[in-house]
């Protein structure tokens, strides 16, 4: 695989994943829909989209689950988060941290984690933006596309604490 070419630049990628017919699974599409909204943005739902080249930043991108094609857009923001829904695995129910580059063993096959993602894009090219993850408590999960009424609250909640982290990078 040949190494693409791409300057570290100052813009913001936002990653949500996730299943969107899985109730509180979806809360990163519900939340990236809220963000596009707000931003007057779209939100990219394709890595044929070059997400490199998309303006104005943030650049919102959601996908079922994390992919290691994603390392190359990666590799050209400045900053990524990536937001999912957790099961309780985190003691908040709004999980929000600063992330390092990490390989880490899934016992799933199809199982990406975002610290796994930043340390394919160091491996590949050589750089890794400033990474967070923003992780909502979700309650059901169901086959549906609705939030249930918990994480819709939390989803909220993230929202606002995903609008002040991008502020944080306009200063």
């Amino acid at each position: 695989m040949e190494k693409a070419e791409h300057p570290a630049s100052n813009k913001t990628l936002v990653i949500g994943f996730g299943n969107p017919d899985r109730q509180d699974d979806g809360v990163a599409w519900h939340i990236l829909e809220r963000l596009a909204e707000q931003l007057g943005r779209t939100v990219s739902e394709s890595l044929d989209d070059d997400l490199c080249r998309m303006e104005p930043s943030p650049v919102l991108v959601r996908m079922p689950q994390l992919i290691p094609e994603i390392a190359e857009p990666i590799s050209c923001f400045g900053r990524v988060c990536f937001v999912d829904a957790h099961t309780g695995s985190y003691a908040e129910e709004i999980h929000f941290v600063p992330l390092q580059p990490e390989p880490q063993i899934s016992p799933f096959t199809h199982h990406l984690t975002p610290q796994s993602c930043l340390q394919l894009t160091l491996s590949l090219y050589g750089r890794t933006p400033q990474a967070v993850l923003c992780s909502v408590r979700g309650y059901e999960f169901g086959f549906g596309r609705s939030l249930s009424e918990k994480t819709a609250a939390l989803a909220e909640q993230a929202l606002r604490r995903i609008r002040a982290w991008l502020e944080e990078d306009a200063q």
